[in-house]
């Protein structure tokens, strides 16, 4: 596989054929672990690290699985990976674990990971399937990010939990916007980045 090839099949999901924005896939989570910046990073990470694996495992079993039960082959993978990620978060950074909650699990039915799986890992080679879901989880995670970064900095006013908005801003009458936090206000961020992204690629659009 030559450099270019290698370079476009990881950029494409950052930007042109990004998960959640184009195929408008994981939508859920990005909804639910946005509210603040730690929680969206790790669950990047997560997933990133979950999609890359995954990837890669399939990409080396894809000429052993039967047709008949590959879904059944990928969910194990991912499961086994999730349950993984799962430990070593409460091992480690038991509070973001919590705040996660129940969707690190909901990793092993996120369609970005098993849409990959099925249409990438399946039929490519494991290096190739690398840097597809290590591009696929970055390009998700960047709008998880995005979003997240907004959420907080005008629902709380904060950062990675840090305050940022000076105290005299409050002292002069501003306030927190206690919305952002909501998730119809999630909803209403990735909309708008959805605009701001087809208003900048016009060949996205509809005709």
């Amino acid at each position: 596989m030559d450099f270019k090839k290698a370079l476009a099949i990881f950029t494409s999901p950052l930007s042109k054929d990004n998960p959640v924005i184009v195929q408008v896939l994981g939508i859920c989570s990005a909804l639910a672990v946005t509210a603040k910046m730690e929680p969206a990073v790790v669950m990047t990470i997560s997933v990133t690290a979950v999609m890359a694996l995954a990837n890669v495992i399939i990409s080396f079993m894809r000429n052993t699985i039967p047709t008949s039960i590959r879904i059944i082959v990928q969910l194990v993978v991912v499961a086994a990976l999730v349950v993984i990620v799962d430990q070593v978060l409460k091992a480690y950074n038991y509070e973001v674990s919590k705040q996660l909650s129940v969707f690190i699990g909901l990793i092993i039915t996120n369609c970005i990971l098993m849409g990959r799986l099925e249409a990438f890992a399946l039929s490519n080679r494991p290096w190739a399937s690398f840097l597809d879901g290590v591009g696929n989880g970055l390009g998700y995670g960047i709008i998880l990010i995005i979003v997240s970064f907004f959420r907080e900095l005008f629902g709380s006013g904060t950062l990675f939990g840090y305050q940022v908005v000076p105290q005299w801003c409050y002292d002069h009458g501003y306030m927190n916007n206690g919305m952002m936090i909501l998730p119809p206000m999630a909803l209403i961020t990735v909309a708008c980045i959805i605009w701001v992204h087809r208003a900048k690629n016009k060949d996205l659009q509809e005709k």
